[in-house]
């Protein structure tokens, strides 16, 4: 039992490291569409 949580464990370590690493190497591109978004005016109360 103690092998099977220890194993588990070092998985779910070796997964985290791993996709912190996948995070910082992979270059992410900027969005290529420009973003336009109309904003209500409720949204903004007047003061």
């Amino acid at each position: 039992m103690g092998k099977v949580v220890l194993f588990l464990i070092g998985l779910i370590f070796a997964a985290l490291v791993g996709g912190a690493i996948y995070l910082i190497a992979y270059d992410i591109p900027a969005p290529t569409a420009p973003v336009e978004r109309e904003l209500d005016d409720a949204r903004f109360p007047k003061s």
